[in-house]
C-alpha cells in the first residue's frame, strides 16, 4: 500500500510502540491521525477512550491498531475486568467503527499457549495464557481475525525508548546480581523498527496472523549480560531452578494480593524467561518482511557489548 497522501488513524500512539508507527507513516508521507487519550509524536491528535467511545474513523483509508492494556497487574477481578475493557471491548469498538477499512491489529506473542514447542509457529494453540494481558490481547484478537485484519504477533518489543523492557531488567538486580530462572534458552526479540517494517507492509499481506520477530533468536544470557553492560549496571547471573523461581513468584503474586501493588516477580515472568520460545516467521517471510535491526544494533548506540546470537 502506499502510504503517500494516505491517511493513517494509529491507535496508542502515545505509546512506544505506537508512536513508532506514527512517525514512520509521516516519513512514509501519511496523513496521521492519532487516537488515544494523550497526543502522538506526529499528525492531528483526536481524543479517543478505547473503554467507552466509538473511535472517529470518518476519511481513514488505513487503521492501525496498537492501543492497549498492558504489564503484569495485581492479579484478580480488577485487573482482569481493566484489561477487557481496553482490549477486548476496546477492540470491538475499533471494529465497529472501522467496517471494511484496511486493519492492522499488533497483538502479541503472549497470546501462545505456554510450553510445548521450542519452534512456535501461527498455528500454535492461543490458550491457557499466564497473565489478564495474555487472556485479553488473545481475546481481542479472535475478534479482529474474524474481522478480516492483518494481526502481528511480535515478541518483547525493544528499541530507543524502551519504556519495559530494560527498565525492568535493571529492576531486577540485586547487590550486583541478576537472578534467572534455569539454564540458558534461545528467545525470539522484536526490534521496534523490525515491527513498525512490518507494520507498513502489512496492508499489502492477506489476512491472518503473522510472527513477527528479527531475523534469528538470541542466547537469554548473553542478551542479559549484553543490556547490563551496555546501560552501565554490569551485574553477574545467578541461575536459580526453575521450580524456586516459581515459588517465589507465587509468593510475591500473594503478598501483591494482600498489598494491591504490581508483584515484582510473576509466574508469567519466570515462564517467558524460563523456556525456549522462537517464534517462526516464515510467513511474514514469504511476503517480504526482511527484518533489518538486531538488538546488537541498539546495544551499540548504548555503548555496551553485542549479545551473541543462537543458531
Amino acid at each position: 500500500m502506499n502510504l503517500t497522501g494516505a491517511e493513517v488513524v494509529v491507535t496508542g500512539a502515545s505509546g512506544f510502540c505506537g508512536a513508532a508507527v506514527a512517525r514512520a507513516a509521516a516519513a512514509a508521507g501519511a496523513r496521521v491521525r492519532c487516537l488515544g487519550r494523550r497526543p502522538g509524536p506526529v499528525g492531528r491528535h483526536v481524543p479517543w477512550d478505547a473503554t467507552r467511545d466509538l473511535p472517529d474513523l470518518a476519511g481513514a483509508d488505513l487503521v492501525v491498531h496498537l492501543a492497549a492494556a498492558v504489564g503484569d497487574p495485581v492479579p484478580g477481578r480488577a485487573a482482569e475486568r481493566a484489561y477487557r475493557a481496553v482490549n477486548i471491548d476496546g477492540t470491538a469498538r475499533l471494529l465497529d467503527a472501522a467496517g471494511s477499512r484496511p486493519l492492522v491489529w499488533v497483538s502479541s506473542a503472549s497470546v501462545y499457549r505456554p510450553g510445548g514447542a521450542a519452534l512456535v509457529t501461527e498455528d500454535h494453540p492461543v490458550d491457557g495464557q499466564l497473565s489478564a494481558y495474555g487472556r485479553t490481547k488473545a481475546a481481542g484478537e479472535r475478534l479482529a481475525l474474524a474481522a478480516g485484519a492483518v494481526v502481528l504477533r511480535p515478541r518483547a518489543v525493544y528499541g530507543p525508548g524502551d519504556p519495559h523492557l530494560l527498565p525492568r531488567l535493571l529492576r531486577a538486580r540485586r547487590a550486583g546480581w541478576l537472578p534467572v530462572p534455569g539454564p540458558d534458552v534461545r528467545l525470539s526479540l522484536t526490534a521496534v523498527e523490525n515491527l513498525v517494517d512490518a507494520v507498513l507492509a502489512a496492508p499489502g499481506w492477506p489476512a491472518g496472523p503473522y510472527n513477527v520477530a528479527d531475523a534469528r533468536p538470541y542466547s537469554r544470557d548473553a542478551v542479559l549480560r549484553g543490556v547490563l553492560a551496555a546501560t552501565g549496571a554490569p551485574a553477574r547471573l545467578a541461575h536459580l531452578p526453575v521450580g524456586l523461581a516459581g515459588a517465589a513468584a507465587t509468593a510475591a503474586t500473594t503478598w501483591s494480593r494482600l498489598t494491591r501493588r504490581a508483584p515484582v516477580l510473576t509466574g508469567y515472568a519466570v515462564d517467558q524467561l524460563a523456556r525456549d520460545m522462537v517464534l517462526d516467521i516464515s510467513r511474514a517471510r514469504a511476503r517480504g518482511y526482511r527484518p533489518r535491526r538486531t538488538l546488537a544494533d541498539h546495544l551499540a548506540r548504548l555503548g555496551g557489548e553485542q549479545p551473541g546470537q543462537a543458531g
